[in-house]
């Protein structure tokens, strides 16, 4: 799941499972961001050789791409979502005393420049669901509904890998009792192979004002059953305010035909609650004492730390060996005397070499080999 939220390709999906891997086996607990960065560094550097021994070798170009890809989601607000304490998803499905349903809304702000996040998020949340809850076949009604506002954001810089995941999570989880309602303005932001998947539908007005919408529009009503009442272009432009085209699936699995209806307005207040009103209701939520808590456990950045730290002063009492040449160059070098400095200096190197040159020619001159000096004379 997290290779596919970094869009990761094969090669660096397998750096991620070897990670998981190596943390199982050496016991250290992947609770957040940090400590899945810092064993990325770590494999890639301290713990290299060690790693390539067990595991098979580490690239170091994989490694960077992956720490780049999980900065820019860190960088979107994710080091504090990956973490603790982890949220419950029994907690959606909570009963009040009297034995009633219990609105959860999950308030998340500011994400619309944030769109990675928002999928990483919803994506994460559903397959968590889909995983924990059991098969409850075709219940009369569902035991869990979730509302996805502003829907768009999850598809916006999904990946193909990322999308056949929703895909598959939204044909699937029907079996576990819960149905999904995306929100949107435009049914195109929903892309066709997750829209298909739908089977209830409620299209409020669609407005055309160039011919890019009337296009659209035109699209989104193809979407729908062919109706005998409706042009339903036409009727997605004219709807007015309380008023939708809906269609839902019969008891044999049907789409039933498109029908202009008037929706009934909710009971409630319609309007913006302010700070103050939503501090209080979380003040009397009774999961606000146990999520409220930030926790950070003793996880994979601080063991890391502290092995090499330890490491570190190992090293620092331990001599160095100088067994190469390599070694041997960055081997301190011990002073010379005064006499060792005059007997390799550059001037007397070049005396010496004057005085040999001179005997061997007196030499050469004796024993008779000096021939053009003879006839000089």
């Amino acid at each position: 799941m997290l290779s596919k939220i970094l869009e990761l390709n094969d090669t660096q999906a397998s750096f991620v499972s070897l990670i998981f891997k190596y943390c199982d086996d050496t016991q250290l607990p992947l609770l957040d961001l940090k400590d899945f960065k810092r064993v990325l560094q770590f494999i890639s550097n301290e713990g290299k050789q060690d790693i390539e021994k067990h595991y098979g070798s580490i690239s170091t170009t994989s490694v960077g791409t992956i720490l780049r890809k999980v900065i820019e989601l860190e960088q979107q607000g994710a080091d504090k979502f990956f973490g603790e304490k982890s949220f419950e998803v029994d907690d959606l499905v909570r009963i009040d005393e009297q034995g009633r349903g219990v609105v959860s809304i999950i308030r998340l702000v500011d994400l619309q420049d944030r769109p990675k996040l928002f999928s990483t998020f919803m994506l994460s949340l559903l397959a968590e669901i889909y995983s924990s809850f059991p098969e409850e076949g075709d219940l009369p009604q569902p035991k869990l509904i979730i509302f996805i506002d502003e829907a768009h954001l999850i598809f916006k810089e999904a990946s193909k890998a990322l999308l056949e995941q929703i895909e598959t999570i939204i044909k699937l989880i029907r079996s576990k009792g819960v149905g999904i309602f995306f929100c949107t303005q435009n049914p195109t932001d929903v892309p066709a192979s997750v829209l298909s998947q739908l089977g209830l539908k409620v299209q409020h007005a669609l407005r055309a004002f160039t011919a890019k919408d009337r296009q659209m529009i035109k699209l989104t009503a193809e979407n729908y059953p062919i109706s005998e009442y409706y042009k339903t272009d036409e009727m997605l432009t004219s709807l007015g305010i309380g008023e939708a085209a809906i269609t839902a699936l019969n008891e044999k699995g049907s789409p039933t035909p498109l029908a202009a209806t008037l929706l009934r307005a909710p009971q409630s207040r319609m309007d913006i609650l302010i700070n103050e009103e939503i501090d209080e209701l979380v003040r009397n939520s009774k999961l606000f004492s146990k999520y409220n808590e930030n926790i950070d456990r003793e996880s994979a950045y601080e063991l890391l730390n502290r092995k090499i730290e330890v490491s570190t002063k190992d090293k620092e009492f331990t001599l160095p060996k100088y067994d190469t040449p390599k070694q041997q160059r960055g081997r301190p070098k011990e002073e010379k005397s005064t006499f060792e400095k005059v007997l390799t200096s550059s001037t007397t190197k070049q005396i010496g070499n004057t005085v040999v040159r001179e005997l061997a020619r007196g030499i050469l001159g004796v024993l008779g080999l000096g021939g053009s000096t003879r006839r000089r004379k």
